[in-house]
């Protein structure tokens, strides 16, 4: 703390003079409004308050522990409820909103290399913050919080070199935002920025980031038990219209974690067991990128692979026996996208693209026999490929924050521009998961799955994979350089997958499965205003 001080106040003097410098002050802002419905995509409760065993699940718990533990398929004397966020069921409640998210920055040169950024936003859902009830005519405060979304002091030509440095609040954004990216994509745009420091060399042959963010602060509780942000981010732009890239990032989480709270001679057989014993967090993510154009082929791809402790996702995997797994890593999570296109030359620019993508993923939640005879077993932790800050979502319903894991998928699709303000879209997607949930063995009763015996959780089957095939059609018109308007309609052929459920979500620590397996649709309108 006294560090960043101290660099506060040297920021201070070295900006008291450059006051007299100050040369330009621009402002800029955006509004985007968007209007969203869903149907029969997401559950409304837990369906276990209908009948006690309808569709067993299990799910990562919350670090409060209060949730149920998927170190094991359910068993025992209890039976978790259904927590699933999805329902796939056209007897369930839709889910209706509008988003709004309002931006305004102030940007401020004192001289040709030093300038300071301050961006403040809102993002709010109508209804929610209305100052007045209409039964009473009571008038009361109740509007959304506005936020410093960005505020930095950015140094260019340092040394005479094209060195720039940014320090404050800030945006990331690297490639195609695969891994780290602004958050502003599709629905639930509630916008991403860091705050920490960025140095950035660049030339016309290459450029190289290299940045620290603090992405939580506990130095109040414990010395070392925050988490943080680091990466070296690399670009060689030699070859006409292609990029190559490659990276190497840490987010390193040192919060202490442990099972137990005993006293000092089972906590010195612990020790010595090795057990409530956890390390640091470390998640390491090195990889390549390549993209451009080369004619009318147009192409981005790119993989990572990751690797290190992974204590924070062990710790959550505790089953009754009261430890978790503390031999978690991230050794052999690795991810890969790809996309090639073909613009043909013609009227309504037609461009034809095809792609994938792979987000590795594993389940160890199943119980074989001597296992389930064995109280003492230690469980394993699943951990699946992390998407980190990604801004790509491959699905409309059920990679909302871009957070899908433990699946691959394959897409294609056509776009045009009928005129020349707008364009329109129309693609496919199927999806899989690539660990596939052991649940319980059951029975169907109408709709509902019944587990034939919830305390044999080493009698189990294996759900299916097919997670199902998205149809999207969309269309967007630039009414001007300031102003575009967009709307679109996607449609969701669910596969059993999702109704037998599996662990997708949240990277890969969280259930999707639902009631039922009913077809979802998604129709959205969104306007975005930029000054």
């Amino acid at each position: 703390m006294r560090k960043f001080v101290l660099v506060l106040a040297v920021l201070a003097l070295v900006a008291v003079p450059a006051m007299a410098e100050l040369q330009n002050v621009t402002v800029g802002g955006s509004i985007q409004i968007r209007a969203d419905y869903y149907m029969s995509a997401f559950g409304s409760g837990p369906v276990s308050a209908v009948w006690p065993y309808i569709q067993p699940e299990v799910r990562w718990p919350s670090r409060a522990g209060v949730d149920w533990l998927p170190a094991r398929a359910v068993g025992g004397p209890f039976f978790p409820e259904v927590v699933s966020p999805f329902d796939w069921s056209s007897k369930g409640n839709n889910l209706d909103f509008v988003e709004q998210r309002t931006r305004i920055n102030v940007n401020a040169d004192f001289t040709e290399e030093v300038s300071a950024f301050v961006e403040l936003d809102v993002y709010d859902v109508w209804g929610t913050g209305f100052r007045s009830d209409y039964m009473t005519g009571s008038d009361f405060p109740n509007g959304n919080t506005v936020s410093l979304y960005q505020g930095y002091i950015q140094a260019k030509e340092m040394w005479g070199q094209p060195l720039q440095l940014r320090i404050g609040r800030q945006e990331l954004s690297f490639g195609s935002e695969w891994l780290v990216g602004t958050n502003d994509t599709n629905s639930m745009f509630t916008g991403l920025s860091f705050d920490g420091i960025r140095l950035t060399y660049a030339t016309d042959m290459f450029s190289v980031d290299a940045w620290a963010a603090k992405l939580a602060e506990f130095g109040a509780i414990e010395e070392d038990a925050d988490t943080d942000f680091y990466g070296v981010y690399a670009s060689y732009k030699g070859l006409e219209n292609i990029s190559i890239d490659a990276y190497w990032m840490l987010v390193r989480d040192a919060w202490s974690l442990n099972d137990t709270n005993l006293t000092w001679f089972p906590e010195l057989l612990e020790n010595w067991l090795s057990i409530d014993d956890y390390d640091v967090t470390n998640l390491h993510t090195v990889g390549l990128r390549g993209a451009g154009t080369i004619g009318a082929f147009d192409f981005e791809a790119e993989a990572a692979y990751q690797f290190g402790d992974a204590d924070e996702v062990g710790w959550t995997f505790t089953p009754f026996n009261f430890y978790g797994d503390d031999g978690a890593d991230f050794d052999g999570s690795w991810g890969g996208n790809l996309e090639v296109g073909y613009t043909f030359d013609m009227n309504y620019k037609p461009r034809v693209f095809l792609g994938g993508a792979y987000m590795s993923g594993e389940d160890n939640r199943d119980v074989s026999f001597w296992e389930w005879l064995n109280p003492f077993d230690l469980p394993k932790s699943s951990v699946s490929f992390n998407r980190l800050f990604s801004n790509w979502e491959y699905s409309q319903f059920m990679d909302l924050f871009g957070d899908m894991s433990n699946f691959w998928v394959v897409r294609g699709g056509v776009s045009a521009m009928p005129t020349e303000t707008v364009e329109v879209m129309l693609k496919a997607s199927y999806l899989q998961a690539n660990a596939a949930f052991d649940a319980p063995r059951y029975m169907k009763l109408g709709r509902y799955r019944v587990p034939l015996n919830p305390r044999w959780s080493f009698w189990t089957q294996e759900n299916s994979q097919d997670l199902g095939v998205e149809v999207e059609l969309s269309a967007k018109y630039n009414y001007s350089e300031d102003l575009v308007f967009q709307a679109g309609w996607a449609h969701l052929f669910t596969g059993d997958g999702l109704q037998d459920g599996s662990f997708t979500s949240n990277n890969g620590l969280v259930f999707n499965g639902g009631s039922d397996n009913d077809d979802a649709d998604y129709v959205y309108a969104e306007t975005m205003l930029k000054f």
